[in-house]
Protein backbone atom coordinates (compact mmCIF):
# COMPACT_ATOMS: atom_id res chain seq x y z
CA UNK A 1 0.00 0.00 0.00
CA UNK A 2 1.24 3.51 -1.14
CA UNK A 3 0.92 5.73 1.43
CA UNK A 4 2.12 9.58 0.88
CA UNK A 5 3.64 11.61 3.57
CA UNK A 6 6.16 14.58 3.29
CA UNK A 7 7.27 14.48 6.04
CA UNK A 8 7.95 11.51 9.05
CA UNK A 9 9.68 11.11 11.92
CA UNK A 10 9.27 8.00 13.80
CA UNK A 11 9.54 8.20 17.51
CA UNK A 12 8.76 6.07 20.41
CA UNK A 13 5.80 7.35 22.01
CA UNK A 14 6.97 7.29 25.72
CA UNK A 15 9.94 9.40 24.29
CA UNK A 16 7.72 12.06 23.37
CA UNK A 17 5.06 12.45 26.11
CA UNK A 18 4.93 12.42 29.80
CA UNK A 19 1.83 11.81 31.47
CA UNK A 20 -0.11 13.60 33.95
CA UNK A 21 -3.57 13.57 35.13
CA UNK A 22 -5.34 16.73 35.93
CA UNK A 23 -9.34 16.09 37.22
CA UNK A 24 -9.96 19.82 36.72
CA UNK A 25 -9.72 19.56 33.09
CA UNK A 26 -12.70 18.43 30.40
CA UNK A 27 -10.90 15.07 29.24
CA UNK A 28 -10.41 11.83 31.09
CA UNK A 29 -7.33 10.01 30.14
CA UNK A 30 -9.08 6.70 30.73
CA UNK A 31 -8.89 4.70 27.26
CA UNK A 32 -6.59 2.24 26.17
CA UNK A 33 -4.67 3.46 22.40
CA UNK A 34 -6.08 0.05 20.96
CA UNK A 35 -9.62 1.34 21.95
CA UNK A 36 -8.90 4.80 20.11
CA UNK A 37 -8.52 3.42 16.59
CA UNK A 38 -9.76 6.44 14.28
CA UNK A 39 -10.06 8.72 17.21
CA UNK A 40 -8.66 12.28 17.43
CA UNK A 41 -6.83 11.92 21.23
CA UNK A 42 -5.15 14.06 23.09
CA UNK A 43 -2.40 13.14 25.50
CA UNK A 44 -1.81 14.42 29.39
CA UNK A 45 0.77 17.08 29.97
CA UNK A 46 2.86 17.27 33.06
CA UNK A 47 2.97 20.82 34.97
CA UNK A 48 6.22 21.57 33.47
CA UNK A 49 4.35 21.67 30.22
CA UNK A 50 2.31 24.60 28.90
CA UNK A 51 -0.18 22.75 25.94
CA UNK A 52 -1.13 19.43 25.63
CA UNK A 53 -0.71 17.01 22.49
CA UNK A 54 -3.46 16.39 20.03
CA UNK A 55 -3.59 13.69 17.49
CA UNK A 56 -4.96 10.98 15.40
CA UNK A 57 -4.87 7.39 16.12
CA UNK A 58 -4.57 4.52 13.06
CA UNK A 59 -3.61 0.92 12.24
CA UNK A 60 -1.06 1.09 9.58
CA UNK A 61 -1.38 -2.45 8.44
CA UNK A 62 2.51 -2.96 8.30
CA UNK A 63 3.76 -0.56 11.28
CA UNK A 64 1.09 -1.22 13.33
CA UNK A 65 -1.22 1.26 16.08
CA UNK A 66 0.38 4.70 15.14
CA UNK A 67 -0.22 7.87 16.57
CA UNK A 68 -0.04 10.94 13.68
CA UNK A 69 0.23 14.31 15.46
CA UNK A 70 -1.65 17.34 14.36
CA UNK A 71 -1.39 19.82 16.96
CA UNK A 72 -0.82 21.15 20.96
CA UNK A 73 -3.47 22.90 22.25
CA UNK A 74 -4.26 24.93 25.83
CA UNK A 75 -7.54 24.79 28.23
CA UNK A 76 -9.22 27.73 29.56
CA UNK A 77 -12.67 27.45 30.92
CA UNK A 78 -12.83 24.46 30.02
CA UNK A 79 -12.69 25.05 26.52
CA UNK A 80 -9.84 23.47 24.07
CA UNK A 81 -7.70 26.51 22.27
CA UNK A 82 -5.51 25.21 19.28
CA UNK A 83 -2.21 26.81 19.04
CA UNK A 84 -1.19 28.36 15.98
CA UNK A 85 1.09 25.94 13.64
CA UNK A 86 3.84 27.16 12.06
CA UNK A 87 5.07 26.39 8.86
CA UNK A 88 6.79 22.84 9.51
CA UNK A 89 4.04 21.25 11.03
CA UNK A 90 1.69 22.85 8.61
CA UNK A 91 3.08 20.41 6.07
CA UNK A 92 4.71 17.67 8.46
CA UNK A 93 3.50 13.78 9.19
CA UNK A 94 4.68 13.42 13.01
CA UNK A 95 4.25 9.98 13.21
CA UNK A 96 4.66 7.60 16.88
CA UNK A 97 4.39 4.36 17.03
CA UNK A 98 2.21 2.60 20.00
CA UNK A 99 2.89 0.05 21.80
CA UNK A 100 1.76 -2.14 24.92
CA UNK A 101 3.07 0.39 27.57
CA UNK A 102 1.89 3.71 25.88
CA UNK A 103 -0.19 5.37 28.18
CA UNK A 104 -3.91 6.04 28.57
CA UNK A 105 -5.55 8.57 25.99
CA UNK A 106 -8.80 11.06 25.87
CA UNK A 107 -10.73 10.79 23.08
CA UNK A 108 -12.10 14.03 21.91
CA UNK A 109 -15.44 14.22 21.67
CA UNK A 110 -17.62 15.92 19.46
CA UNK A 111 -17.96 19.40 21.09
CA UNK A 112 -14.04 19.30 22.12
CA UNK A 113 -13.72 18.62 17.85
CA UNK A 114 -15.50 21.85 17.36
CA UNK A 115 -12.99 24.05 19.17
CA UNK A 116 -10.20 22.52 17.73
CA UNK A 117 -11.49 23.11 14.22
CA UNK A 118 -10.86 19.39 13.07
CA UNK A 119 -13.12 17.21 10.81
CA UNK A 120 -14.46 13.69 11.92
CA UNK A 121 -11.36 12.42 10.09
CA UNK A 122 -8.61 13.68 8.69
CA UNK A 123 -8.28 13.31 5.02
CA UNK A 124 -5.75 11.64 4.60
CA UNK A 125 -7.27 8.51 6.68
CA UNK A 126 -8.75 6.95 3.59
CA UNK A 127 -4.83 6.03 2.02
CA UNK A 128 -5.32 3.20 5.28
CA UNK A 129 -8.65 2.57 4.47
CA UNK A 130 -8.30 1.32 0.65
CA UNK A 131 -7.62 -2.12 1.45
CA UNK A 132 -10.57 -2.71 4.82
CA UNK A 133 -12.84 -5.28 3.03
CA UNK A 134 -9.63 -7.91 1.68
CA UNK A 135 -8.81 -10.55 3.51
CA UNK A 136 -4.96 -10.36 3.86
CA UNK A 137 -6.00 -7.02 5.56
CA UNK A 138 -8.40 -7.91 7.96
CA UNK A 139 -6.36 -10.66 8.84
CA UNK A 140 -3.54 -8.62 9.67
CA UNK A 141 -5.76 -5.90 11.84
CA UNK A 142 -6.88 -8.80 14.01
CA UNK A 143 -3.17 -9.78 14.25
CA UNK A 144 -2.21 -6.61 15.71
CA UNK A 145 -5.12 -6.28 18.29
CA UNK A 146 -4.09 -10.12 19.21
CA UNK A 147 -0.55 -9.14 19.57
CA UNK A 148 -1.27 -5.84 21.96
CA UNK A 149 -3.36 -7.76 23.97
CA UNK A 150 -6.77 -6.78 23.06
CA UNK A 151 -8.09 -9.83 21.39
CA UNK A 152 -11.94 -8.50 21.94
CA UNK A 153 -11.49 -5.87 19.19
CA UNK A 154 -9.65 -8.65 16.63
CA UNK A 155 -12.45 -10.74 17.13
CA UNK A 156 -14.47 -8.66 13.94
CA UNK A 157 -11.94 -8.00 11.52
CA UNK A 158 -11.28 -11.79 12.08
CA UNK A 159 -14.59 -12.95 11.71
CA UNK A 160 -15.55 -10.62 8.80
CA UNK A 161 -12.66 -12.32 7.25
CA UNK A 162 -13.00 -15.76 8.27
CA UNK A 163 -16.50 -15.39 6.37
CA UNK A 164 -15.26 -14.26 3.46
CA UNK A 165 -12.12 -16.96 3.26
CA UNK A 166 -11.95 -19.36 6.03
CA UNK A 167 -8.65 -21.23 5.32
CA UNK A 168 -6.73 -18.17 4.41
CA UNK A 169 -3.26 -18.49 5.69
CA UNK A 170 -2.89 -17.96 9.19
CA UNK A 171 -6.50 -16.47 9.41
CA UNK A 172 -7.67 -19.41 11.73
CA UNK A 173 -5.15 -19.36 14.21
CA UNK A 174 -5.44 -15.52 14.78
CA UNK A 175 -9.20 -16.28 14.71
CA UNK A 176 -8.93 -18.99 17.27
CA UNK A 177 -6.24 -17.25 19.38
CA UNK A 178 -8.86 -14.51 19.78
CA UNK A 179 -11.95 -16.48 21.27
CA UNK A 180 -9.46 -18.23 23.77
CA UNK A 181 -7.99 -15.50 25.13
CA UNK A 182 -11.60 -13.91 25.50
CA UNK A 183 -12.27 -17.44 27.26
CA UNK A 184 -14.89 -18.12 24.04
CA UNK A 185 -13.31 -21.44 23.95
CA UNK A 186 -16.36 -23.51 22.61
CA UNK A 187 -16.23 -20.76 19.49
CA UNK A 188 -12.35 -21.74 19.25
CA UNK A 189 -12.58 -25.35 18.65
CA UNK A 190 -14.76 -25.40 15.30
CA UNK A 191 -12.49 -23.31 13.82
CA UNK A 192 -9.59 -25.28 14.80
CA UNK A 193 -11.23 -28.48 14.14
CA UNK A 194 -12.08 -27.16 10.36
CA UNK A 195 -8.46 -26.03 9.81
CA UNK A 196 -7.24 -29.56 10.59
CA UNK A 197 -9.92 -31.10 8.37
CA UNK A 198 -8.82 -28.67 5.65
CA UNK A 199 -4.98 -30.27 6.44
CA UNK A 200 -3.43 -27.24 8.16
CA UNK A 201 -1.31 -29.24 10.44
CA UNK A 202 0.65 -25.92 11.91
CA UNK A 203 1.81 -26.41 15.47
CA UNK A 204 -0.34 -23.27 16.76
CA UNK A 205 -3.18 -24.82 15.51
CA UNK A 206 -3.33 -27.71 18.14
CA UNK A 207 -1.68 -25.75 20.31
CA UNK A 208 -5.02 -23.47 20.32
CA UNK A 209 -7.50 -26.61 20.19
CA UNK A 210 -5.23 -28.06 23.51
CA UNK A 211 -5.86 -25.22 25.18
CA UNK A 212 -9.30 -24.85 24.53
CA UNK A 213 -10.28 -28.48 25.55
CA UNK A 214 -8.17 -28.35 28.57
CA UNK A 215 -10.18 -25.31 29.83
CA UNK A 216 -13.34 -27.10 29.21
CA UNK A 217 -12.11 -29.61 31.15
CA UNK A 218 -12.19 -32.08 28.18
CA UNK A 219 -9.21 -33.10 29.29
CA UNK A 220 -9.15 -36.69 27.13
CA UNK A 221 -9.60 -34.20 23.77
CA UNK A 222 -6.84 -32.01 25.08
CA UNK A 223 -4.88 -34.49 25.35
CA UNK A 224 -5.09 -35.62 22.05
CA UNK A 225 -4.68 -32.17 20.50
CA UNK A 226 -1.39 -31.62 22.28
CA UNK A 227 -0.30 -35.79 21.53
CA UNK A 228 -0.88 -34.84 17.67
CA UNK A 229 0.47 -31.21 18.37
CA UNK A 230 3.51 -32.55 19.89
CA UNK A 231 3.62 -34.88 16.39
CA UNK A 232 3.73 -32.38 13.98
CA UNK A 233 5.30 -29.34 15.75
CA UNK A 234 9.09 -28.26 14.52
CA UNK A 235 9.59 -26.06 17.51
CA UNK A 236 10.94 -27.10 21.04
CA UNK A 237 9.23 -24.98 22.76
CA UNK A 238 6.26 -25.11 21.30
CA UNK A 239 6.21 -28.74 22.39
CA UNK A 240 7.30 -27.98 25.25
CA UNK A 241 4.57 -25.69 26.41
CA UNK A 242 1.82 -28.48 25.35
CA UNK A 243 3.46 -30.89 27.16
CA UNK A 244 3.54 -28.89 30.33
CA UNK A 245 -0.09 -27.52 30.08
CA UNK A 246 -1.09 -31.94 30.62
CA UNK A 247 1.33 -31.38 32.94
CA UNK A 248 -0.55 -29.02 35.24
CA UNK A 249 -3.99 -30.60 34.28
CA UNK A 250 -2.49 -34.01 35.82
CA UNK A 251 -0.36 -32.60 38.66
CA UNK A 252 -3.60 -30.69 39.95
CA UNK A 253 -5.75 -33.61 39.09
CA UNK A 254 -3.18 -36.19 41.13
CA UNK A 255 -2.91 -38.39 38.44
CA UNK A 256 0.45 -39.61 39.27
CA UNK A 257 0.48 -42.38 36.39
CA UNK A 258 -0.85 -39.38 33.80
CA UNK A 259 1.70 -36.76 35.06
CA UNK A 260 4.76 -39.04 34.68
CA UNK A 261 3.92 -39.81 31.23
CA UNK A 262 3.62 -35.89 30.55
CA UNK A 263 6.61 -34.53 32.35
CA UNK A 264 9.02 -37.16 30.60
CA UNK A 265 7.53 -35.53 27.33
CA UNK A 266 7.89 -32.34 28.67
CA UNK A 267 11.57 -33.36 29.87
CA UNK A 268 12.87 -34.09 26.58
CA UNK A 269 12.30 -30.69 25.10
CA UNK A 270 13.49 -28.43 28.15
CA UNK A 271 16.69 -27.76 29.11
CA UNK A 272 17.96 -25.34 31.81
CA UNK A 273 17.50 -22.17 29.94
CA UNK A 274 14.18 -23.44 29.13
CA UNK A 275 11.34 -20.81 30.16
CA UNK A 276 9.71 -23.96 31.33
CA UNK A 277 12.44 -25.51 33.82
CA UNK A 278 10.63 -23.60 36.44
CA UNK A 279 7.59 -25.50 36.02
CA UNK A 280 9.32 -28.69 36.46
CA UNK A 281 10.94 -28.02 39.35
CA UNK A 282 8.18 -27.07 40.93
CA UNK A 283 6.26 -29.59 39.96
CA UNK A 284 8.66 -32.19 40.93
CA UNK A 285 9.15 -30.19 44.17
CA UNK A 286 5.49 -30.24 45.03
CA UNK A 287 5.17 -33.94 43.98
CA UNK A 288 8.09 -35.12 46.34
CA UNK A 289 6.04 -33.00 49.71
CA UNK A 290 2.67 -34.60 48.35
CA UNK A 291 4.31 -38.19 48.32
CA UNK A 292 6.01 -37.56 51.94
CA UNK A 293 2.95 -36.31 53.28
Amino acid sequence: MNKLVFLIFIYSINSIFCFAQNDSIPLKFDTKYYNAVDKWVAFPKTEKDSTYTLGFIYIDEMAGFTFNFENSFTIKDQILIPSEKDSVSKIAFIKSRLYTDTKNVAIINSKQLKELNLPLFPDWLEIYKSDEDNVEYLKQIGYLYNHAGASANAIEPLLKAYNKQPHFKGLEFELAFAYNATKQFKKAIPVLEKAIANKNNDQLIYKELGYAFMNLQDFEKAESAFTEGIKNAKDDTIKAEMAINMCSVYFNKKDEKKYNKWIKIAKQYINETSQFSQYVTYFESEWQKQKNN
